[in-house]
């Protein structure tokens, strides 16, 4: 018997597909229960395709198709697996095998040195920049905050048409801490080396004032007026929080809402894995640095894929 949790999980899939917001996923699954089927077949595809206004070509319903039922296999074995109640959560994940000796001093956090830099004639030369060595430029004021933003921002307006990887620019965020770093690090209260540096968060992250959407179309417009615990401690180290940054619909892969986000370095394909904002952000010098989530290839697959 199908449980509600089985049915969520089967829905999930139609999610990474774009098709979440559709009646598709629904209409087959109703199929898939009446005729008490293990596996979706092509024919209810193609109903539930055709019921719900949508038209495939044969290549997209094999893939659906194929991906849909390799999904009911790996939920049938998960269900094989018979565990008590009593076994906890694995919430908590170490590394450290049995026998391997651990240090247990505590020591103090000491960076690593890099050579001196020097502010470019053509600021936008920077946009590729490691963070250590835009925090150089900052740290010496030869560069101040805002200007690195501005700059930023600039390159996320003129590039993102043809990358698709931002959801949210929060400009004005973006302008208030930059401000505020460049007013601290002039009277020599500098927080570290994040300090001023602009950068881009993965849209599962509430941020105060803007929207949250995981990639989803019914929440593109929810705000979740509190900010993550990650996009508050990066505030109290003073980085410059420029833009929420694309995922996968539901963390799912690189289609959103707003389309599919793309690799900088061939915009015939997308940027892969459901960090592809961040992923595709960094690698065409949009941001100083971002973060994105990291699930089953979430961050390694879109790294991989935009170097």
């Amino acid at each position: 018997m199908h449980t509600n949790t089985e049915r969520r999980q089967f829905l999930s899939h139609f999610g990474s597909l774009g098709l979440s917001s559709t009646l598709l996923p629904g209409v087959l699954w109703e199929r898939l229960e009446a005729q008490r089927s293990p596996r979706v077949t092509a024919q209810m595809l193609r109903d539930a395709a055709t019921v719900s206004g949508l038209t495939f070509t044969d290549r997209q319903l094999e893939v659906m198709l194929d991906g849909a039922n390799q999904n009911l296999t790996r939920y049938e074995a998960l269900r094989s697996v018979r565990m008590d109640n009593s076994v906890a959560p694995p919430l908590y994940f170490s590394p450290v095998l049995p026998g391997m000796p651990i240090e247990r001093v505590k020591r103090p956090f000491k960076a690593s040195g890099i050579a001196r830099v020097a502010r470019p004639k053509n600021l936008e030369d920077v946009a590729f920049w490691s963070v250590m060595h835009l925090a150089a430029l900052v740290r010496t004021r030869q560069v101040s905050s805002i200007e690195l933003t501005e700059m930023y921002v600039a390159r996320l307006r003129r590039y993102n048409g043809a990358l698709n990887c931002v959801v949210t620019l929060t400009e004005d965020r973006a302008i208030r801490q930059a401000r505020q770093a460049d007013t601290e690090i002039g009277a020599g209260r500098y927080r570290g080396p994040l300090h001023g540096i602009p950068w881009g968060v993965k849209d599962l992250c509430s941020t105060r004032e803007y929207p949250t959407t995981w990639g989803a179309a019914p929440f593109r417009t929810r705000i979740i007026d509190e900010d993550a615990t990650v996009v508050s401690r990066l505030d109290t180290a003073g980085a410059v929080l420029v833009a929420k940054l694309s995922t996968g619909e539901l963390a799912l892969d690189d289609i959103w809402f707003g389309g599919q986000t793309k690799n900088p370095w061939d915009l015939t394909m997308g940027s892969q894995g459901s960090s592809a904002g961040p992923a595709s952000a960094v690698a065409a010098g949009l941001v100083g640095f971002s973060l994105g989530t990291e699930t089953l290839g979430s961050i390694v697959e879109p790294s991989g894929v935009c170097g």
